[in-house]
């Protein structure tokens, strides 16, 4: 069992990192040598915040372009020339600090070195107890999942005594000092190259990997209707030619959509290929590096260690719709996965940056985040006041309130005020969309933390992060995000939520307040008691080996068919390769005027190839957004089971329906032949057959 009284206030000055620098870097910052070391240990940093900047902008100019009617390619280009001109003025500025800076002595670990301290007694007792607490709510969360009849009242009884006894113990050894701030930890060059490397992989891999995502008909669907239109729908692109009222999400806050089309447009190639083949590596580069800068600035010891856990948390743990491992590079190009992934573990990083030293460059960076993440998600507006509420509580326990009022307004100003003018101005939007399901605080669970052996890692992930982090800011944030979460999982707790602001479509993603990986992988660097340095690493790289293992055995990977993914020996769109293909077949059609008909799944994939051809139900999920018992509905649902052979209709009942939608072109399975029979006497000529696979024929309206 590991150290207590080490637990409770973890040390900086602890095991050195293997491969870290020599312990005094060079004084002589000029030497070459030294210069590239510096650049490369500062590179992950320079990378995600030039990222945040660069994408917030982009989401100003683009929320303002509404004002001035201005194209996305005009808008893209706009941000280009700014995003070249701010990058020369921060390069200037960072000269000039160089010059003027000295380098700061740092330990192995590539830290720099704290005054020795004494450390604030720890009741024992308390600490005993919430690790006891911890442990039972772990547990019992986690088998509550595997069919043992268990009331959910015991997880979050005991989860919520760990997370008030975890906060407590931190709000008085903060209290009861005299302990400084501690200095925030500078990754070494050999550590940074080590994530470097990691994060290069990652973005590699996201090539191979395909997850056919239903939502992607939406997310990616809009991609290729801005591309080929160079114009943003603030109506339904779907249904309609911008023409209907527009789905629940809309208006079009988000602007990843936009960018991605923009930048399509303007470079000349397909948005899915620009989608896939070049923004969704660089997100899965700046989602890892997010990762690591958060590991590395939260972990006590062992950051490496920890950051290849959390990597190897998320690729191993994934299957569900709602697992995290799921939300990464399968989904990665949604808005919402980014901001699961890299805006959360950024957002806990400047926030923890702001709390240690108040710098106007990290309430900058806490900005930029903030309109980031608002443009990746309008989810960002429902968790980030939740993340930032547990951050200024946590805060205010210590008496820092001006401290979190101020990282409040700069996290939370942005992305309501942008709703709050999105629905005044431009028509409001819903609050609730096609999904309005609702999971209470043990499905919740379940679904994102999991159950069995892997929810009760996650659990005690949870609940004793707070006592394995690094001391002081680190350490408090996650006690807050702990607790914060520990009262939403009390029974009724999300239905009261729920009923008070109607967000019930989006409750299940509470969790991702808490930057679960990092947790995960601070979990290897608890202080093993062991008589030497040597022996204490061997004890954390075992259990690094057990929680790996772990994951292997008892997780669903990222790469299995029971994750909905495909693996690939090429890189390829996201998409069922033999469907991709016959959307693009009948893309290329001498077709008439008027709406496909095609087997759903062809629709669906349709409008992620062209938005030129209208498909009859780009996806039946959407339809409760234009009422399931209107006429619009009906025949939509009616003519989708003829053309996927589960149903045959009268032609007397098909005819009408085809009519009303203005069906141009029929396209069916050459096993569909009851619709092969019955689009003759529609008044429908055969005109095309593909061979198999994927055999079909079409049939396009006789005028």
């Amino acid at each position: 069992m590991a150290n207590v009284d080490s637990i409770a206030v973890a040390p900086a000055d602890s095991d050195p990192t293997p491969g870290a620098e020599q312990a005094t870097r060079p004084a002589d910052r000029r030497a070459p040598a030294s210069r590239v070391r510096a650049l490369v240990a500062d590179a992950p940093a320079l990378l995600t915040d030039g990222a945040v900047m660069a994408f917030a902008l982009f989401t100003v100019l683009y929320h303002a372009a509404f004002l001035g009617d201005l194209r996305p390619s005009v808008t893209f280009r706009i941000w280009l020339v700014a995003c070249v001109l701010l990058a020369v003025v921060a390069l200037v500025r960072r000269r000039r600090r160089s010059a003027a800076a000295t380098a700061p002595a740092t330990t192995a670990a590539g830290e720099r070195s704290e005054p020795a301290v004494e450390r604030p007694a720890v009741d024992r007792r308390l600490l005993i107890g919430v690790l006891a607490a911890a442990t039972v709510a772990a547990v019992s969360a986690g088998v509550a999942g595997t069919g043992v009849s268990l009331t959910w009242w015991i997880p979050a009884v005991a989860g919520l005594l760990a997370a008030v006894g975890g906060i407590l113990i931190l709000r008085r050894a903060w209290l009861n000092g005299p302990v400084p701030n501690p200095a925030a930890p500078a990754p070494t060059a050999a550590q940074s190259t080590y994530a470097l490397v990691i994060s290069v992989l990652v973005g590699i891999s996201s090539f191979f990997m395909a997850r056919n995502t239903p939502d992607d008909v939406y997310y990616v669907g809009k991609s290729v209707w801005i591309a080929e239109r160079d114009l943003v729908p603030l109506n339904d692109f779907l249904f309609s030619e911008n023409v209907l009222p527009a789905m629940g999400s809309q208006p079009p806050i988000p602007s990843i959509e936009v960018f991605d089309g923009a930048f399509a447009n303007v470079v000349g190639i397909h948005a899915s290929s620009a989608l896939w083949y070049v923004l969704l590596p660089i997100m899965a580069v700046l989602a890892a590096l997010a990762l690591w800068r958060l590991t590395h600035r939260w972990a006590p010891r062992r950051p490496v260690l920890a950051f290849t856990v959390a990597i190897a948390y998320l690729y191993l743990v994934a299957g569900g719709d709602a697992a995290l491992g799921t939300f990464h590079l399968p989904r990665l190009h949604e808005g919402k996965g980014m901001f699961v992934s890299a805006v959360i573990p950024l957002m806990w990083l400047y926030l923890t940056e702001w709390f240690d030293n108040r710098s106007r460059r990290s309430l900058v960076l806490i900005v930029a985040l903030s309109i980031t993440a608002i443009g990746l998600t309008n989810t960002a507006a429902i968790i980030l006041p939740m993340l930032v509420g547990a951050a200024g509580f946590a805060m205010l326990l210590v008496g820092r309130w001006k401290a979190a009022i101020v990282a409040a307004v700069a996290a939370l100003a942005y992305p309501i005020g942008s709703l709050v003018v999105s629905r005044l101005l431009l028509g409001g939007m819903a609050a609730e969309g096609a999904d309005d399901a609702f999971y209470n605080a043990a499905s919740t669970y379940r679904r994102t933390l999991l159950f069995g052996v892997v929810g009760v890692i996650s659990g005690l992930a949870l609940w004793c992060g707070p006592l394995l982090a690094r001391r002081r800011t680190p350490a408090l944030l996650i006690a807050g995000a702990t607790l914060a979460l520990s009262v939403m999982f009390v029974p009724g707790v999300l239905e009261l939520i729920s009923a008070l602001s109607g967000i019930s479509v989006v409750l299940w993603r509470v969790p991702w307040l808490l930057a679960l990986p990092t947790l995960i992988g601070l979990l290897c660097t608890v202080r093993v008691p062991a008589p030497t340095p040597a022996l204490r690493r061997a004890a954390a790289g075992g259990v690094a080996v057990l929680l790996v293992a772990a994951f292997a055995l008892f997780a669903t990977p990222m790469w299995s068919p029971k994750s909905w993914v495909e693996v690939h020996e090429r890189p390829t769109w996201k998409l069922p390769q033999q469907r991709q293909k016959i959307a693009f077949w009948i893309k290329e059609l001498d077709r008439p005027e008027g709406m496909l008909l095609a087997p759903k799944v062809i629709m669906r994939t349709t409008p992620i190839v062209t938005s030129e051809v209208r498909v009859v139900l780009p996806r039946d999920f959407y339809l409760v957004e234009y009422d399931l018992n209107s006429q619009f509905a009906k025949d939509r649902l009616l003519l989708a089971g003829f053309a996927d052979g589960v149903s045959a209709p009268a032609p007397a009942e098909l005819a009408p329906a085809l009519d009303r939608l203005d069906v141009g072109t029929i396209c069916v399975y050459k096993g569909n032949q009851y619709a092969r029979d019955t689009a003759p006497q529609l008044g429908y000529q055969e005109f095309a057959a593909r061979k198999a696979p994927g055999a079909m024929i079409c049939f396009r309206r006789v005028a």
